[in-house]
């Protein structure tokens, strides 16, 4: 399953509803999609979700589902409801958290959104895996989850753009590939420790780009977004 245009989402990591609707205005839903994260969906509900729709924006619900197996079915059928084009997972809540995300949206067919695992945090580096107990590398750990995830049936994988590329020889080009913590080359990489350029993405194999401060903190959004597209080409 192949990635299609527009490949930018734009993170709309903000607090309030109304914040979010001024930034979409700034926005071109033909240039890019929007991602809900978890401080906006919990302050601003599924409405806003709607009401980004109902402007012809894709939306991307960025809530990292990681429960048990029922629980997690049960919010991706919600999502499904909701309309969303994608929404993910954690890979961490194993193999039959996976296979019951998969299970609850496979029966929305040709309707049901994407269905994406996260397999490490962008923000993550060794010493923060450590720390809760799993001593292996990023890039390891990348790769036992992304198998797992694409096993258990994910449609792609939240990922670094640094993984991409391995994950490309692992596994082709059907996996979905997500990448946030994209940064152009004259942006602050802000808390992203592991960060590469919209251009150099694409180029890597990345499907979707997520993308927030950038756009949402310039003094025109339109014209950071449209200056990201044209560097991707």
């Amino acid at each position: 399953m192949a990635g299609g245009q527009p490949w930018v989402v734009v993170a709309l990591d903000v607090d309030s509803a109304a914040r979010a609707e001024a930034l979409a205005a700034e926005l071109d839903p033909a240039l890019c999609r929007v991602k809900v994260g978890k401080e906006l969906f919990t302050r601003a509900g599924p409405d806003l979700v709607r009401r980004l729709q109902a402007k012809g924006f894709s939306v991307f619900l960025d809530l990292k589902f990681h429960d048990i197996p029922n629980t997690v079915a049960a919010v991706c059928r919600a999502a499904a409801d909701l309309g969303v084009w994608m929404v993910n997972v954690h890979a961490l809540g194993g193999g039959r958290m996976l296979e019951a995300a998969r299970e609850a949206v496979a029966v929305y067919g040709s309707e049901r959104p994407l269905l994406t695992a996260v397999t490490v945090l962008t923000s993550h580096q060794r010493e923060d895996l450590v720390q809760v107990g799993l001593d292996h590398t990023p890039e390891a750990l990348v790769d036992r989850l992304a198998h797992l995830a694409l096993n258990s049936g994910m449609d792609g994988l939240v990922c670094s753009a640094r993984e991409v590329e391995a994950l490309r020889v692992a596994h082709g080009r059907d996996p979905v590939l997500v990448t946030p913590g994209i940064r152009p080359a004259d942006a602050a990489a802000d808390d992203q420790r592991r960060v590469v350029t919209p251009r150099e993405a694409r180029r890597l194999g990345s499907d979707y780009l997520v993308i927030g401060r950038p756009i949402t903190g310039a003094s025109s959004p339109r014209q950071a977004l449209e200056r990201i597209a044209a560097s991707i080409g």
